[in-house]
């Protein structure tokens, strides 16, 4: 009889062509990680910064230190490479291009097991939603104290404590954090959670793209924020940037251009992945039309991401050129056409509408169904909506200009088009009251939030319509009138949702259950301080008032200091929703695997699920709305070598 040696502990671990990683100082400095990422930025930027400087100097150009187009290279491309290379976001895929061999999957990035690993690359899918909802959170806090300073200005008639460029930027800034980096990302991250488990799937089709892509967003939020530090302060233009206004700004509209691109970057990588997600991994027995109405919406909006993001990457892009490569694309004394920057800008940022919207009506319909105990009323034509929006969506782009100077034959084909795209979104309506009529609903927060967007959606959608006809634009165009449709599109309609959605999924997140009675004192304040701030609006808008300006005549001054009061409300409603949120996840009540009695899947594991989402593979056999269907299942969960036998005996 022979013995075999053991082989050395190190080569168990390790293949071979694979290094034992060295001691805790060399991978402090050397591994990957936020140390790492920030030395790495820091010489990408020099020499990024070398690199013009050089060119400059060998073309023989004057300065050859031109610091905007070093920021723009070395601190706005360079530098956010470097740290991403630093953090570890292209180990994987630097190993693959350079011909080394690849690192074994040992699956040591995924899934949390403390705090540090939300800190990293990691990827798990629903690591990477909670570290998208806490971001997006800190910059919707951001740019909350942002609307709470100019609202604070706006107060009185008159100069009170800023000056225009400063007031403007701040309006910028705030409007262009809550697009970009808080409702767009704040969706993907409840999807990045919830939808792989609704669709049986172990995790996204591309957890390392999964993972860089949402690196990418707080790199976008810095550049924004780090704008007021530049000269002449933050960029001044609006989240919508007009050229050729946008192209005579100082320095700090350079880093909208280019934040927006990392914004953009970001949102096409996820759309891709969920695309695929959604396409290639549906667990067996789950066809598109078994598939929850969450998955349609996140399915529909990252269509609208795909085709859309180019547009608005492209014309920011092109303002660029004008800035710092002395171009005309949109100049017209350089035989630039301006109005064309308005035509591909608003290409996408009105499906971007939708692409802000679509998950919450996904968001909605799973919180009404399962709360009101009852079928989701048609939920075919619900289904079919959503794919009916995406279309009419690319059709209306053109009623923002109807005061802008574009062709009067244009006005009456984008009325009729936007006038059709309040079908589909009255579908959607008419089945969520359908779906709630006779049926034994639950006052729970979600469900509070739920037809709070409902009502609020009303409000903002027949606006719309108003905003839709040509008339009425042509009176009500850049007025506050706007200003408050928008909000109760945006805010009434998108982030009631996601307060809606987080409170659903906060005990599947978290294993732990929020506190009932300071979720709902959330919602009762929001609720009343949203309509108390922006209802009025309506008002001074039809009177006159104009938006985007620091001062106002006289006679708006009581019903502004009112709006000022109530916007402070509606602030300090959401200090009630980040502390319960931190304190029940510390000490709230264990969160049972299904609290809300649901039939998607992810209500069929535990709270907070396992590392890869089920232990068996689930088989869908039905719908996953029957409530109140005797003896009706969404799905049964069977063991992996229960499937084997099945292929083997078939």
């Amino acid at each position: 009889m022979t013995t075999i040696e053991r082989e050395p502990e190190t080569t168990e671990l390790y293949p071979d062509h694979f290094e034992p990683p060295h001691g805790p100082a060399w991978r402090v400095v050397f591994g990957p990680g936020l140390f790492r990422g920030l030395w790495l930025a820091a010489a990408f930027f020099g020499a990024g910064a070398l690199l013009v400087a050089g060119l400059r100097f060998w073309w023989g150009w004057d300065p050859v230190w031109n610091w905007e187009i070093i920021v723009t290279i070395a601190g706005m491309v360079m530098a956010p490479i470097g740290f991403l290379g630093g953090i570890g976001a292209f180990d994987y895929w630097i190993y693959y291009f350079v011909g080394r061999p690849t690192r074994p999957e040992d699956h040591s990035g995924h899934g949390a097991y403390s705090w540090k690993d939300y800190f990293r690359v990691n990827t798990d899918h629903k690591v990477i939603g909670i570290q998208y909802l806490v971001t997006t959170f800190a910059f919707f806090v951001i740019g909350g104290l942002m609307a709470m300073f100019f609202r604070a200005e706006l107060a009185r008639p008159g100069l009170q404590f800023m000056g225009s460029q400063t007031f403007n930027g701040l309006v910028s800034a705030h409007a262009t954090l809550m697009i970009f980096l808080f409702i767009i990302p704040a969706f993907a991250g409840i999807a990045n959670f919830v939808v792989p488990l609704m669709l049986g799937a172990p995790d996204m089709a591309f957890p390392r793209l999964n993972a860089l892509s949402y690196w990418l967003l707080p790199i976008a939020g810095v550049m924004f924020l780090t704008s007021f530090l530049a000269p002449g302060g933050s960029f001044a233009t609006g989240w919508t940037a007009y050229a050729p206004l946008a192209e005579g700004q100082p320095m700090g509209q350079t880093f909208f251009n280019m934040g927006v691109q990392w914004a953009g970057a970001s949102s096409v990588m996820t759309a891709l992945n969920f695309l695929v997600t959604i396409i290639t991994m549906r667990a067996p027995g789950l066809t598109f039309w078994r598939m929850p109405l969450l998955v349609w919406a996140n399915f529909t909006t990252s269509l609208l991401v795909v085709i859309a993001t180019p547009f608005i990457a492209g014309s920011q892009f092109f303002v660029l050129f004008d800035r710092v490569m002395h171009t005309d694309f949109f100049i017209p004394s350089g035989g630039g056409y301006a109005l064309g920057y308005q035509h591909i800008f608003w290409f996408y940022s009105h499906p971007a509408v939708y692409i802000m919207m679509l998950p919450g009506f996904g968001i909605v319909s799973e919180v009404i169904s399962s709360h009101a105990r009852k079928p989701i009323f048609g939920y075919r034509l619900m289904a079919l909506s959503l794919v009916g929006i995406v279309v009419l969506g690319f059709s209306v782009w053109a009623h923002h200009m109807f005061v802008a100077g574009m062709a009067d034959w244009l006005r009456i084909p984008m009325m009729i088009t936007t006038l059709l795209i309040a079908v589909p979104t009255g579908i959607k309506v008419f089945s969520w009251v359908a779906t709630l009529w006779r049926g034994r609903i639950h006052l729970t927060t979600p469900m509070l939030f739920a037809l709070g967007f409902v009502t609020m959606f009303m409000i903002g959608g027949l606006s719309g319509i108003y905003l839709a006809a040509v008339p009425i634009d042509i009176h009500a165009s850049d007025t506050y009138f706007v200003v408050a449709h928008i909000h109760y599109v945006l805010f009434g309609g998108s982030v009631f949702t996601i307060f809606a959605g987080i409170y659903f999924w906060y005990p599947k997140m978290t294993g732990r259950m929020y506190d009932e009675r300071l979720g709902k004192l959330h919602f009762w304040l929001t609720f009343v301080s949203f309509n108390a701030t922006f209802f009025p609006m309506h008002y001074i808008g039809l009177r006159g008032m104009p938006r985007r300006v620091f001062d106002y005549d006289k006679a708006f001054g009581d019903v502004n200091f009112f709006i000022t009061i109530a916007s402070f409300v509606l602030g300090a409603s959401v200090v009630v929703f980040i502390y319960n949120m931190s304190e029940s996840w510390v000490r709230g009540k264990v969160a049972p695997a299904n609290p809300w009695r649901a039939n998607t899947l992810e209500w069929q594991v535990s709270s907070p699920p396992p590392v890869f989402n089920f232990d068996e593979i689930p088989q869908v056999v039905g719908g996953p709305y029957e409530y109140g269907v005797p003896g009706a299942r969404h799905a049964v969960l069977r063991t992996a070598e229960t499937r084997e036998r099945e292929e083997v005996h078939a």
